[in-house]
């Protein structure tokens, strides 16, 4: 799923299930390679305010069976691999294995469930596995080398957080991220995304350059959204593209 791949992120359900469709469809097509669909929560401990401020309002109107929607509405038009990233309560609330089943049966290819140690995970772990939906799990730079070898086992890929703190536009990468970067390739097999302040392509080149099997661009997406709403789509298609050009 991940090899030099600009994964983007979008919030399900903000400003409409339509128009996330549409956002997720014209990300695909400029470039991204990985589309990452996040549900709204009312406690995003992980997420900064550009995402929170989404989320917000998102929830208005928002029901957990729009995300299924949304799925099936992009892979009507587009095979590129889809995540979905939540907080596990909506999951809980749902049933695990409804949640599950219904979401692999949509389209989606992975979860990323941000609040769940993989150490915690193992019914969601076996559910994912009966029906063939992979997992992410998020690594920090302070993640002990065992806990990176446990979730190296059961990763699609590893979702590394660049530094500490929650998302959010940075004007540059931490240095801390390079380091955490060439630590956990060192230990791990599966792919790297390199996640949390990544928003421009000089980002995008550093960390490929240093090795990321993959970006991670939220917050520089959502604030599109935050600004203009509906009309967002040739905005996040020209950022999808100067974010790509970043690959090389």
């Amino acid at each position: 799923m991940i090899s030099k791949s600009l994964v983007v992120f979008f919030t399900a359900s903000y400003p409409t299930p339509e128009m996330t469709v549409e956002f997720m469809l014209c990300s695909a097509e400029a470039g991204a390679d990985v589309i990452e669909l996040g549900i709204p929560f009312s406690d995003p401990v992980a997420d900064g305010k550009t995402i929170q401020e989404s989320y917000i309002r998102a929830l208005r109107n928002f029901r957990v069976e729009q995300v299924f929607e949304i799925v099936r509405g992009f892979r009507k038009e587009c095979e590129k691999p889809v995540v979905i990233m939540s907080y596990y309560n909506p999951i809980y609330r749902k049933g695990v294995g409804e949640f599950v089943e219904t979401a692999f049966e949509s389209g989606a290819d992975a979860m990323l469930v941000v609040d769940l140690p993989y150490d915690e995970a193992e019914e969601f772990i076996e559910i994912c596995s009966k029906v063939g939906m992979g997992n992410v799990f998020l690594a920090a730079p302070n993640t002990p080398e065992d806990r990176l070898r446990a979730m190296d086992e059961l990763s699609t890929f590893i979702y590394l957080v660049s530094t500490y703190g929650v998302t959010g536009e940075r004007d540059e990468i931490s240095p801390l991220a390079f380091k955490a970067l060439k630590r956990v390739k060192s230990i791990c097999r599966s792919p790297v995304a390199v996640g949390f302040g990544v928003s421009r392509p000089e980002h995008v080149r550093q960390l490929t350059d240093a090795g990321a099997d993959g970006v991670v661009v939220g917050s520089a997406f959502v604030r599109l959204i935050n600004e203009k709403g509906g009309d967002a789509v040739e905005d996040i298609r020209n950022l999808t593209e100067r974010l790509r050009s970043g690959l090389g």
